[in-house]
């Protein structure tokens, strides 16, 4: 015959137990917005040698940048559904919207004395931007990277398994496919050594684009590299990742750097023409402005 006392404990435990499940999936919540918060405000990390400071807020979706001859600087705004546009802030903080109504403009690359511009949406036109006018020059399905040099446009199409890297001619307005089949390939360029190199985000890959077709691996390992940039510094590449995103240079003797760490979905990173660099974080929707010390 059970005591009072014992039926009473007993009576207890199903209520500590139920009170249990419930406690636990609250902390579980509690950890996973602590560990959210922590990815989202945890501050960028620069690695020896670099400072950065925050230089623009409030461009949202910051994504590609060119900077003007009178030292404006252009940025697009990635947002979809017409609500993207590209902005121009001039030396003095003053903005202005120099084309609205866009979905998801990404690339863009100074050429022929203006910019050209692409937007990442089905049958967008890969547009031409000079003295306040807009031309269409071809269509393309989500081109996203563009490189120019001399009479030449590249643009490049991010897709999964059906992208096309084309070739636009300037002289006679001809457009050349030069690849297909490619998947989710974000950024091109060519570096000083001479060599064209494309991203493949998904893979975390690095291909040189050859003559021959083959295209080889020539860099791998990363965590959704989407840009490129080449100077005498070397390789920049910034890894289009939601969370702990790294900005890395590979070194002419092909040593790799983390110079920034902690970022969230960096973007474009271009030379400001005065020894810095300025990096799209389009996850902060800002501009960074990063320093060498030397």
């Amino acid at each position: 015959m059970k005591t009072a006392v014992e039926t009473q404990t007993h009576s207890r435990a199903p209520r500590r137990f139920l009170k249990l499940l419930l406690t636990v999936p609250s902390a579980l919540i509690l950890i996973v917005l602590a560990f959210f918060a922590w990815q989202q405000f945890f501050p960028v990390q620069a690695s020896e040698g670099w400072r950065y400071q925050v230089l623009h807020d409030d461009v949202f979706k910051a994504a590609s940048m060119v900077i003007n001859s009178d030292g404006s600087l252009v940025v697009s705004q990635e947002l979809r559904d017409g609500k993207g546009s590209i902005l121009r802030i001039r030396p003095d903080g003053h903005r202005e919207t120099v084309v609205g109504g866009l979905s998801k403009p990404d690339g863009m690359v100074a050429a022929q004395g203006g910019w050209v511009f692409s937007q990442e949406v089905e049958g967008a036109m890969v547009n031409f931007f000079k003295d306040g006018q807009i031309k269409g020059l071809f269509k393309g399905a989500s081109v996203q990277g563009l490189w120019n040099e001399g009479d030449a446009l590249y643009a490049i199409e991010d897709r999964k398994g059906d992208g096309r890297l084309m070739r636009y001619r300037w002289s006679d307005q001809s457009l050349k496919v030069l690849r297909s089949g490619l998947s989710e390939t974000e950024s091109i360029t060519r570096c000083t050594d001479g060599r064209m190199l494309y991203t493949e985000k998904e893979k975390g890959v690095i291909h040189q684009l050859t003559e021959d077709g083959r295209d080889p691996v020539v860099l791998g390992g990363f965590n959704q590299p989407t840009f490129l940039m080449c100077d005498q510094r070397g390789l920049w590449i910034s890894e289009d990742s939601t969370h702990r995103a790294r900005l890395l240079l590979i070194d002419p003797q092909g040593a790799q750097h983390t110079v920034l760490s902690f970022l969230k979905a960096p973007q474009a990173i271009i030379p400001t023409g005065r020894g810095t660099y300025l990096l799209a974080e389009g996850g902060r929707d800002r501009i960074l402005e990063l320093t060498p010390d030397r």
